[in-house]
């Protein structure tokens, strides 16, 4: 029998028997089709038919996003972790992406990221929701809790405004740690007798009264738990590391000292850990270096100060205060590019012409002397008086011998270089994500004082595109090889083509508002139409709509062994290499090229198996990093 002759009993049966055979999955209607081979249109509306006639037997359920999931027989259990997102408002999340929503009475004293059991019920007539109750609670998160003490007549309970815990923390009062009503205070659950309504718990830390700038960051930082403070013997340990650059290690090093050097970065930034420098070749070239601070050679592996690193992954940036993965020492002063001191750096040196044309490339150690320290306002101010920044409309360009500014002909070099870097990008279908960025102006004492936003200009665009090639090529330089050869193992940053029923939703979306997007053909055409989009609603009131939901329609960038390539930037090799001051993963791409430069072989399967889990620590860390609160992450 055809499938164009399919009868609605015959059809319902079919789907009925796809998505049983998938009881875990979700489907949008797209995939639906494809995987039922649906192709003409009767088929399609018979199968809607189908479905809602399924959902209201309670059969199928659709989810939030419109998807369609098999619900199964009653009393199905699942297992997941459990989400109190305050207002009575409870979920599991399970590791097949089912959400199964729970009553205050339903949820067996379960906390914020226990791992439970639960029984999932029959879907409710037009409920796009799952149901369930909690049976069985099988492993205690054991987090913290911060919240605020509330003391009365010598009862204390910690409460939290968020709503996120269901019920205040009964505190006796020999465990308040010297807990006054109003403060702020880090508590550990220890009991929840059944017969009871509230959990008992023990103060761990008093953080101040509630509403003080230093007890509300300390209070931030612990409920994310991030360190606010770092260890005093790690510091000591690095206070004993020389800043001393020996002439034996000079001399395995090329020398950059001599050349035009400087590092661009935010006005407020202490820690330096990129610099450029450039000098003229014969026939037009250029030799542009990118010098990234050599953490390496000073944070040794399996040491005091790695173990913290590893642990902390990168370093966390709050509207006041920074939270580094290294010791002050090293990463505002031994390892920091600063301006007139002698630096050891890992590089990536280039030889290009003024189009960026790429001649050859090298990845070398160097010591270098940066010759100035630029903040990104003083390097668009130059650009800008010289006519070079695209970002001020009619700008003309100034005569070479009429240029004013330090290093101004170097920096106007190297910004036409970024924008053909940028140009030759974009036409391999990067997707141009180029957003307003929130920042905030703080007093004396660290208090926001107010918001304001920071757009990216040519001279931010200038330092982006050169760390973006040094990336590239030094993803490059181990992962593609001859054919017939193995690439050594590297933590590439990885990027995935979007979600396709994502992609149809955005369609789908844009729409409403008469623009329009292609989701098929070439992952290059994709690109260039979501380009499209994106310019065509600059200036547009729903500009910021449309790009929160072109967004969600990617996927998240993350670190793994196992090359795919990065869509959004449209490259087939990448890493990261350029920030090893404050983000693990770039330490270990620089010890891993050392390492690969003496001849020594690739990283062994059994060392791959505590990679793996520092690798999903990082992916974990800049996935909490995106909804901390106040935050940036440079």
């Amino acid at each position: 029998m055809t499938r164009s002759k399919l009868n609605k009993k015959q059809l319902k049966e079919k789907v009925v028997g796809f998505l049983s055979s998938r009881p875990r999955e979700t489907f949008t209607l797209k995939q639906l089709f494809n995987s039922l081979r649906l192709t003409t249109h009767p088929l399609k509306i018979l199968c809607v038919d189908v479905l809602n006639e399924l959902i209201d037997e309670e059969q199928i359920f659709r989810n939030y996003d419109g998807e369609i999931a098999y619900n199964g027989t009653t009393n199905q259990v699942a297992e997941g972790v459990f989400r109190c997102l305050g207002k009575r408002r409870n979920l599991v999340e399970t590791s097949d992406g089912l959400s199964i929503f729970i009553h205050d009475d339903d949820t067996l004293h379960a906390l914020n990221g226990d791992k439970v059991k639960v029984t999932i019920f029959a879907a409710r007539k037009q409920s796009d929701r799952l149901y369930g109750e909690i049976i069985e609670i099988i492993e205690r998160s054991n987090k913290p809790i911060v919240g605020v003490l509330q003391i009365n007549h010598g009862v204390a309970f910690l409460t939290h405004p968020d709503g996120s815990l269901p019920y205040d923390v009964f505190i006796p009062e020999s465990q308040l740690k010297g807990g006054k009503n109003g403060d702020k205070a880090l508590v550990q659950i220890i009991d929840w007798p059944e017969n009871t309504r509230n959990p008992i718990g023990v103060v761990k830390e008093i953080f101040g009264k509630e509403g003080e700038n230093e007890t509300e960051m300390h209070a931030i930082l612990a409920e994310y738990g991030l360190p606010y403070s770092y260890p005093k013997e790690v510091e000591r340990y690095a206070d004993k590391i020389s800043d001393v650059i020996s002439a034996e290690e000079i001399a395995k090093r090329e020398d950059f000292r001599d050349v035009t050097t400087f590092t661009i970065d935010p006005r407020d930034a202490k820690d330096f850990d990129d610099a450029l420098s450039i000098r003229p070749l014969e026939k037009g070239h250029y030799e542009v270096g990118v010098h990234i601070a050599d953490v390496s050679h000073y944070v040794l592996e399996g040491s005091v100060i790695d173990k913290e690193a590893q642990q902390r992954g990168t370093s966390v940036y709050l509207v006041d205060r920074t939270i580094p993965m290294l010791p002050e020492r090293l990463c505002n002063y031994i390892c920091s590019l600063r301006p007139d001191e002698e630096k050891l750096a890992f590089s990536v040196i280039f030889d290009m012409d003024e189009d960026a044309k790429v001649y050859s490339s090298r990845i070398v150690h160097t010591i270098i002397k940066s010759n100035r320290r630029f903040v990104y306002e003083e390097v668009q101010a130059i650009l800008e008086q010289n006519g070079e920044a695209d970002d001020i409309e009619g700008h003309i360009p100034v005569a070479k011998d009429k240029r004013t500014g330090e290093f101004c002909n170097e920096l106007i070099t190297l910004n036409r270089m970024a924008h053909k870097l940028k140009a030759n990008r974009m036409y391999t279908g990067a997707i141009d994500f180029d957003r307003e960025e929130i920042r905030f102006e703080i007093d004396e004492t660290g208090k926001p004082i107010s918001v304001y936003f920071k757009v990216a200009k040519d001279a931010n665009k200038l330092v982006e595109e050169f760390m973006l090639l040094a990336n590239r090529t030094v993803a490059e330089s181990v992962g593609k090889v001859k054919k017939g050869q193995k690439a050594k193992v590297l933590p590439y940053r990885v990027h995935d083509l979007p979600d396709p029923g994502k992609l149809d939703n955005l369609a789908q979306f844009v729409k409403r508002f008469k623009y329009n997007i292609i989701t098929q053909g070439s992952k290059t055409e994709v690109a260039k139409s979501i380009n499209k989009l994106l310019m065509d609603v600059r200036g547009d009131k729903i500009q910021n709509l449309v790009e929160n939901v072109s967004l969600r329609a990617m996927m998240k960038a993350k670190y793994s062994t196992h090359n795919i390539g990065h869509y959004g930037l449209a490259f087939d090799y990448y890493t990261h290499f350029t920030s090893p001051i404050r983000r693990y993963p770039d330490l270990m791409v620089h010890r891993l090229l050392t390492r690969y430069a003496e001849g020594s072989a690739s990283a062994s399967q059994k060392s791959m198996k505590g990679y793996a889990n520092i690798v999903l620590q990082w992916n974990n860390w800049l996935q909490l990093l995106s909804v901390l609160p106040l935050s940036t992450s440079r």
